[in-house]
């Protein structure tokens, strides 16, 4: 979607035109790009640096609401954005607003021509440009794709990084294994530092253990250092440093407890940061983060929908996400109908296999603006072959027009797939007639 801001427009589009250096993965060039604007990696307040394949941004989303709570100013760098670009660049307590975001992205611009880079590389530097720039207490860092050669990469020494669960995915950059992929993940692990780590298969366990091990890195890790007890209406967290019952979080879906206790336990690590049990509460249940498992209730789309049905929302575009949505659909008490739209690098069968088992129907839509996405009619034709009802629409508009007809109980329709699928639904919700 377009920026409504027609100048900033015209250099987010410039940025990430056919002119500049294509993905490699390297960090020389991007480096070379912030030595040429005063390396504002090295200014930044203490750091707090991400990876991994799911549940990244529910946990930032989480950190935030915490550190706030506690009265503490936040900054963080998240990608992609939903509907516009200012929401990747969060400074103390608000999104980056445009005039600003123009001058940041002008100042990169002026270097590019010299030293080319891509679009997320360009984007980085003007966020690392801004939270050199404002005050805050904190920076809480998203690699956008692995974590080794990751141009948030750059910044040498964060006060601790995390990597939340890892799973198969972006396989044409990172490679075809499990192994490949946590090795890229643990790429962000510094030494003499301390990485907390969320639920992860045996594999990756191994993998980061022997990174950590090399650069002399403690570990506090989901089921050793810390552990998750579900109970009644919450959970207990226990640790050396914290015991104590939380309520499930804000954020729908099983899998949120973990996130929500990985914030946590990233909590005990900053130990120059003073948060309490009360403030952790609030935080987990105030936290927000669209296009998580979120339901949407009022806007044109809930319109077209009679009242007692749902309509939910979802970025989830790979297999691990698949089973976590199916998990949520088997718990519901209503008939759920999918409409899915897919880039064409995702893996579209494993992550629609699980929803397969529980869901009523899938509808294919293409995504608006991108002709890199599944051909509607051949998704269809894939969740036909795996047991799926299945059919094909132009847009969000008749995938909702053709459940409504055809299903004559209370039903959901959860829209996923993709999060730039879930940044236009968004858009086409608020807009008005």
């Amino acid at each position: 979607m377009k920026h409504p801001n027609p100048e900033i427009e015209a250099i987010l589009a410039e940025l990430a035109s056919s002119k500049l250096a294509a993905i490699d993965l390297s960090l020389d060039r991007v480096a070379a790009l912030l030595s040429a604007l005063g390396n504002p990696q090295d200014k930044l307040p203490p750091v707090v640096h991400v990876a991994g394949t799911n549940g990244k941004g529910s946990f930032l989303a989480y950190m935030t609401a915490i550190l706030e709570s506690a009265g503490y100013k936040v900054h963080r760098l998240t990608s992609p954005y939903l509907i516009k670009f200012n929401e990747q660049i969060y400074l103390a307590g608000k999104e980056i607003d445009d005039e600003y975001l123009l001058s940041l992205l002008k100042r990169v611009k002026s270097q590019t021509e010299k030293y080319p880079v891509t679009f997320f590389e360009a984007s980085t530097a003007a966020a690392f440009l801004a939270f050199s720039e404002i005050k805050a207490d904190i920076v809480l860092l998203e690699t956008g794709l692995g974590g080794r050669l990751d141009a948030t990469n750059t910044v040498h020494s964060p006060v601790a990084t995390v990597i939340t669960p890892i799973s198969m995915d972006h396989m044409e950059f990172l490679g075809n294994s499990i192994e490949k992929i946590a090795y890229e993940k643990a790429g962000i692990i510094k030494n003499n530092t301390q990485c907390i780590i969320g639920k992860q298969d045996v594999e990756v366990n191994k993998i980061i253990e022997y990174t950590a091990n090399e650069l002399h890195t403690k570990l506090y890790r989901y089921n050793r250092e810390w552990k998750v007890e579900e109970a009644q209406n919450g959970f207990h967290f226990k640790s050396a440093k914290r015991e104590y019952f939380f309520p499930f979080p804000n954020l729908a879906g099983h899998h949120q407890m973990l996130n929500a206790a990985t914030a946590i336990a990233t909590i005990d690590c900053l130990e120059a940061f003073k948060v309490s049990n009360k403030d952790i509460v609030h935080g987990i249940t105030n936290a927000m983060w669209p296009a998580r498992l979120q339901r949407i209730d009022k806007g044109r789309l809930v319109d077209l929908i009679p009242q007692n049905s749902e309509l939910w929302l979802d970025g989830g575009h790979n297999a691990a996400a698949g089973e976590i949505l199916a998990e949520w659909i088997n718990s519901q008490k209503k008939p759920v109908h999918l409409i899915c739209g897919i880039l064409q690098n995702k893996d579209a069968k494993n992550f629609i296999l699980p929803l397969a088992v529980h869901s009523r129907s899938l509808t294919a839509i293409p995504i608006e603006g991108k002709r890199e996405s599944w051909v509607p009619r051949e998704l269809s034709s894939l969740s036909g072959a795996l047991g799926l009802e299945n059919s094909t629409a132009s847009d969000i508009y008749e995938a909702i027009e053709s459940i409504v007809n055809k299903e004559k109980n209370d039903f959901i329709i959860l829209i996923c797939g993709s999060l730039y699928l879930a940044g236009n639904i968004l858009w086409q919700n608020s807009k008005i007639g």
